[in-house]
């Protein structure tokens, strides 16, 4: 019996749709436009005993706006493993998997949106932190927005656009995404939204460290970065006037920090609440992630 984990393919696309619909029961319309619009075989990452998958996971491309600019995440998606091969490991290797492949193809960080409360405390083994607070007003109904501007997409996806593009810290929609979102609210009578819960990984520390004193030069810090699983994330890291060095020859006081705190004081997650050294250096934010395809 051979195990491993490789890309999904043509061969093994259908076992994944399969998989998906008897861990989330999702209903076939749905599925039908995730799978034609989101899934990617160079996206999936999946689990393998033999020829027969038996976890799974999608690392889909979107932009986020982290600093006042946009930068490449992955939003990790479709999460499932056959209910008679759970705990056994597979989607720790999986997961493990993907964070080496996201620092393979140079994308920073990593989100996902947790369906249930356990799952923190899960994720959180690998790296992730919650960045994301679950929101608590309905969000402007799309539905109201179409008609407003008669039915006419383009023009609708012009006001979503203008009202999301220049908030800080959020997942950035293409007029694709947008497509997507109407087409899946339709399934569904245009159900009310609000922000979801979520959860952050850090994939790359010194890049999002120097995106961060960019749009800060008047911050000084030095943070040791502690990361359990991406060895390159393990370093000191001098931040003063703009520039990151990274493992500083000359002697220096650093704070240590896990890389699970290091992506709640990037994204400005609540760090109002946090020591006076946290909050004085990095600004507290309002991350948001909403309108994805749940």
């Amino acid at each position: 019996m051979s195990q491993f984990v490789r890309y999904a393919d043509a061969s093994s696309r259908d076992q994944i749709r399969n998989m998906w619909k008897t861990v989330f029961g999702d209903p076939e319309n749905y599925m039908d436009l995730y799978f034609e619009r989101k899934y990617r075989d160079q996206n999936t990452l999946a689990y393998f005993i033999d020829d027969k998958v038996v976890s799974s996971l999608q690392m889909l491309h979107y932009n986020f706006t982290f600093c006042n600019i946009e930068i490449p995440i992955a939003y990790i998606a479709g999460v499932c493993t056959l209910p008679e091969y759970r705990k056994k490991g597979y989607m720790g290797e999986l997961i493990n998997q993907a964070l080496k492949e996201l620092s393979k193809k140079n994308i920073p960080l990593a989100i996902l949106v947790p369906q249930e409360d356990w799952l923190l405390d899960y994720y959180k083994q690998y790296g992730f932190a919650q960045t994301f607070d679950a929101g608590t007003e309905e969000l402007p109904s799309i539905k109201e927005l179409i008609h407003r501007n008669s039915m006419d997409l383009e023009a609708a996806y012009r006001v979503f656009d203008e009202k999301y593009r220049h908030w800080d810290m959020t997942v950035q929609k293409t007029f694709q995404d947008f497509i997507d979102i109407v087409d899946e609210a339709t399934l569904f009578d245009f159900p009310p939204k609000k922000n979801l819960r979520g959860m952050a990984r850090i994939i790359d520390a010194e890049k999002l460290l120097l995106h961060f004193v960019t749009a800060h030069p008047e911050k000084a810090f030095n943070l040791s970065v502690i990361d359990e699983l991406l060895p390159m994330n393990n370093a000191g890291f001098m931040c003063h006037m703009g520039h990151v060095e990274k493992n500083p020859s000359h002697s220096a006081k650093f704070t240590e920090v896990n890389i699970q705190l290091l992506a709640q004081l990037l994204l400005g997650y609540q760090t109002a609440e946090l020591d006076v050294e946290f909050r004085l250096t990095f600004p507290q934010k309002k991350p948001q992630i909403n309108y994805m395809l749940e």
